[in-house]
C-alpha cells in the first residue's frame, strides 16, 4: 500500500447465493480525505463497507485499510478503524455518558481515561446538556450524534459511515455535516456512503459512483459534473410521438428522460449559440418542443447518466 492511501482495494468480489453483489471493485482512498460512495439500491455500497470493516469476508480480491491487510491482519485493522452503520447501535436504557464510557472501557481504556474521553466527545458533539439523560429519550438527531461519537472513542484513523444521516431532519443533517468536515480537517479519513447526492457534493473530496458491483466513475464533484457537460437543456415535448422522435435524435447526448412527463434533458455548455443549435437540431420544424429551460449540471445528472442505462434503452438510445 502506498503510504498516502488510507484504503486500497483491488478486484473485490462478493456473492450471496446466485446474486453477484460486487463484481471486481477497485478503490484508492487518500488519507485525510472524505471519500463518498454513491450508487442505486443494491449496487454494493453497504457490502463494500462491511468488507472493508472486516464484518464480511470477500470471495476474491485484496484490500489494505489503515496500513493493515484486510485478511492477514484483521485484528490490527479493527484497532485502527470505526464503523457507524445505518442505524444507531446504542443502549437506550443507559445515559449518553454511560454509553460512551462503556464503549471506552470495552476498548481497553482505564476508568479515568474513559470518563475523560467521554466528556470530550459529549462536548464536541453538542451533547453535554443531555449527557445524563437516557438515550431512549433522545431525538433521532441526538442518537445519530451519539452513535458517531461512540465510533470515535478509540480515535480511529479511518471512519466508515454507512448512510449516517438517513432519516434525519435538515438541522440534524447539517450538524452532522459539520462534524464530518471537522473529522477530515483533523486528519481522519472518512469513507462515506449516502443516498443524498447533495451530501456527497458538500462533503466529499472524491466521489466514486458504483453500479452493478463495480466503480463506473470517480472524481471530484466538479470533475464528475464536467463529464456530462457544464449544464443541461431541459425540454418539454408536446406529445408522445414528439418525445420519441426528439429522444431518438438526441441519442447519447441525453442526460435524463421521462416519457410520462414528456421531458428530455441533454448536455450543454449553456452558451446561447449551443442552445440555439441544439434546439434547431432536435426540432428543426419547430413543432415538437413545447418549452425549454437551461440549468447547471448537478450530481443528480451524473447519477442518472451513469446508473440508469435501462431508461436509455427503453427510449432507444
Amino acid at each position: 500500500m502506498i503510504d498516502d492511501l488510507a484504503v486500497e482495494a483491488a478486484g473485490l468480489k462478493k456473492s450471496y447465493g446466485s446474486e453477484r453483489v460486487l463484481t471486481g471493485l477497485d478503490l484508492r482512498v487518500p488519507a485525510a480525505h472524505c471519500y463518498a460512495l454513491l450508487g442505486p439500491n443494491g449496487a454494493g455500497k453497504t457490502t463494500t463497507v462491511r468488507i472493508l470493516s472486516t464484518l464480511v469476508r470477500p470471495d476474491a480480491g485484496r484490500a489494505t485499510v489503515a496500513g493493515c491487510d484486510l485478511l492477514a491482519d484483521r485484528r490490527g485493522l479493527r484497532s485502527r478503524i470505526s464503523l457507524s452503520g445505518q442505524y444507531a447501535a446504542l443502549d437506550g436504557l443507559q445515559t449518553g455518558a454511560e454509553n460512551l464510557r462503556m464503549v471506552a472501557r470495552l476498548a481497553g481504556m482505564p476508568r479515568r481515561q474513559a470518563r475523560r474521553r467521554s466528556a470530550e466527545l459529549l462536548e464536541r458533539f453538542g451533547l453535554a446538556d443531555v449527557a445524563g439523560k437516557r438515550v431512549a429519550s433522545y431525538s433521532g438527531g441526538f442518537r445519530r450524534r451519539l452513535d458517531l461519537a461512540a465510533s470515535l472513542v478509540s480515535e480511529p484513523s479511518v471512519v466508515f459511515l454507512d448512510e449516517p444521516t438517513t432519516g434525519l431532519d435538515l438541522p440534524s443533517r447539517l450538524t452532522l455535516w459539520e462534524v464530518i468536515g471537522e473529522l477530515r480537517s483533523t486528519g481522519v479519513t472518512v469513507f462515506l456512503t449516502t443516498q443524498y447526492l447533495e451530501e456527497a457534493d458538500q462533503l466529499a473530496d472524491t466521489i466514486a459512483v458504483i453500479n452493478a458491483g463495480r466503480v463506473v466513475a470517480e472524481g471530484s464533484p466538479r470533475e464528475l459534473k464536467q463529464r456530462i457537460g457544464s449544464g443541461r437543456l431541459e425540454l418539454t415535448l408536446i406529445s408522445g410521438p414528439a418525445f420519441a422522435e426528439v429522444a431518438r435524435t438526441a441519442g447519447a447526448r441525453i442526460v435524463a428522460a421521462d416519457a410520462g412527463r414528456l421531458a428530455v434533458s441533454v448536455a450543454t455548455d449553456g452558451s446561447a449559440t449551443q442552445v440555439r443549435d441544439l434546439l434547431d437540431s432536435l426540432d428543426p420544424a419547430r413543432q415538437a418542443i413545447a418549452s425549454f429551460a437551461v440549468r447547471s449540471a448537478t450530481l443528480d445528472d451524473v447519477f442518472l447518466t451513469l446508473t440508469q442505462p435501462a431508461e436509455r434503452e427503453a427510449i432507444g438510445v
